[in-house]
């Protein structure tokens, strides 16, 4: 089976196209603000040199991660974002390529304890 130009996605919710912002508008306007607190956020916690502060960041960094996931499966639900279906032999070569690459991790797999 080819998956070129196959998309995965739910039946899309029709909304009316006014020139005002519908709810699909809304959504994905908060969808990109959420990616992009996300970014910052993760930014400001690599910045942290106070412990506390950290904590405070990496709080908010999850609720606005979860935040953003809810955006993003409520608009995937209601058939606003799509994917491209990956064609198999691609998946196949890419992980066999980076399979390839584990013999070069150090601890063989493990973590440290």
């Amino acid at each position: 089976m080819n998956n070129q130009n196959m998309k995965i996605q739910n039946p899309e919710t029709q909304v009316q196209k006014t020139p005002q912002m519908n709810d699909r508008d809304f959504i994905n306007d908060c969808l990109a603000t959420e990616k992009y607190l996300t970014g910052a956020y993760s930014v400001a916690m690599n910045e942290a040199s106070h412990e506390h502060l950290y904590q405070d960041l990496n709080q908010i960094f999850n609720e606005t991660q979860d935040c953003q996931r809810q955006l993003f499966n409520l608009m995937f639900k209601k058939g606003w974002y799509s994917f491209e279906a990956a064609d198999q032999q691609k998946l196949n070569q890419t992980y066999q390529q980076f399979q390839g690459y584990t013999n070069q991790f150090p601890y063989n797999g493990n973590t440290i304890s």
